[in-house]
């Protein structure tokens, strides 16, 4: 322990300091010093540190008054304090030069104890990426989202480990239930059973079922779009592989070692050789004909009556944020291909916002729509959070024949400008005979 003693007229006590304390106290001292002063609890700007490794006090000030420290704002004391650790941590001793990894977790150690939003815990390639960001600020906001994304993990494994619990609760009264009477009617299925009965469904469906390609050209979706869409197409695996028909999944224009499959091998991990998917570099216009293939796309002015069996249907791999309109419709359009998009004004009364689905929810409907050809079935995936509702069957026919006859009004109209623009040259031709 070291030692720090001050006498003073007015201070007669001597002020002990833990060596530890001042370890922590130093880098920031000499930014906190200035704002100390500010508020008069400093008469002069303090000297530098002695060699020992402590603090050379000044003096406090005769005149602070009993409430002094009502006039500290706590807030800009923390933000000195962290400044100056940002500092320590972020500041680089040459471009060559890696940042102190140590240093950025005792920034991060100390923004927690200060009540900012940090992670408990964070892996080396978070620290990584933290070092990449090139402001404070930036920095800031990542460990925020690192920080929330923890704590919603840590309550996804709460609610895991309450449903285990219930679970095993459940499971003691089955097994006392079995051994008062081992008699059963039907045999119970396993999950490992039922796994068999997918993968083999799936192996048929890469043989013989319908294409559904997913279009995975668009690489220049920011990281945490490329998480959540990653996030959807495994979703959008499962579903197809537990239906009753599934479909042969294609993944075009998927390259090696590109943003998706990098995320791709990161979940998936060695089982990503084993899905009962068909992976590629080609795009879709190499694997099949122009005029079978439709691409699916909310901007496109086609609407999708009904579900054809014999068509290829293409869905975009992207998750928007910004919702860019007009991505997935002008690729179709360069590469001349048929777009449509889903019949949802005809059946719902739709919120305002945009018509856009998540891939998971595309692949259910087209599920249903393949197995039952039931459109309200199949919409019923659709979240109710972006309808008020199915519209009347008998308004739905209304609406439809009224756009029938605005269609027929229109090209009543054009018919008779072609006519009379014919007639026009006509006459012009004539005149000038």
């Amino acid at each position: 322990m070291c030692v720090l003693v001050s006498w003073t007229s007015q201070l007669s006590t001597p002020i002990f300091f833990n060596m530890h304390l001042l370890n922590l106290i130093r880098p920031a001292f000499k930014l906190i010093a200035p704002k100390m002063t500010k508020y008069g609890l400093f008469l002069t700007m303090p000297s530098k540190i002695n060699t020992c490794g402590t603090l050379r006090m000044i003096y406090l000030n005769k005149n602070i008054s009993k409430n002094a420290d009502e006039n500290i704002d706590l807030d800009e004391w923390k933000s000195v304090v962290l400044s100056g650790l940002e500092k320590e941590a972020f500041e680089k001793a040459s471009p060559e030069e890696e940042p102190n990894i140590a240093a950025i977790k005792e920034y991060i150690d100390m923004s927690r104890r200060l009540g900012k939003a940090a992670p408990e815990n964070i892996t080396e390639e978070q620290l990584k990426r933290l070092i990449e960001y090139p402001s404070v600020s930036s920095r800031n906001k990542y460990l925020a989202f690192l920080a929330s994304k923890e704590m919603k993990k840590n309550a996804e494994k709460e609610k895991k480990k309450k449903q285990q619990e219930e679970r095993d609760e459940l499971r003691k009264t089955i097994d006392n239930e079995e051994q008062t009477s081992k008699s059963r009617l039907l045999r119970a299925i396993w999950d490992s059973s039922m796994d068999v009965v997918y993968n083999w469904k799936a192996a048929q469906a890469m043989s013989f079922g319908q294409p559904l390609v997913f279009d995975m050209d668009f690489n220049d979706m920011s990281v945490r779009e490329m998480q959540n869409t990653v996030n959807q197409m495994m979703e959008c695996e499962g579903a197809n592989r537990k239906a009753v028909e599934p479909f042969h999944l294609y993944y075009c224009n998927l390259k090696e070692d590109g943003p998706y499959h990098k995320e791709f091998l990161k979940r998936y991990g060695d089982a990503w050789n084993n899905l009962f998917v068909t992976v590629t570099e080609k795009s879709y216009v190499e694997l099949f004909p122009r005029d079978q293939i439709v691409y699916l796309t909310a901007d496109s002015p086609n609407v999708m009556e009904t579900f054809d069996h014999n068509k290829i249907y293409i869905i975009g791999s992207l998750v928007d944020k910004s919702i860019r309109k007009g991505v997935s419709l002008a690729r179709a359009k360069r590469l001349k291909l048929a777009t449509a998009h889903l019949p949802l004004e005809r059946y719902f009364h739709w919120k305002s916002g945009a018509k856009v689905l998540t891939l998971d929810q595309m692949i259910m409907i087209l599920i249903t729509l393949k197995n039952t050809g039931n459109w309200k079935e199949a919409l019923e995936f659709v979240p109710k959070r972006k309808h008020e509702g199915f519209i009347d069957p008998s308004l739905q026919h209304f609406i439809r024949k009224q756009k029938n006859r605005k269609m027929s009004e229109q090209n009543f109209k054009k018919k008779l400008l072609v006519e009379e623009l014919s007639k026009k040259r006509l006459w012009n031709g004539l005149w000038e005979e």
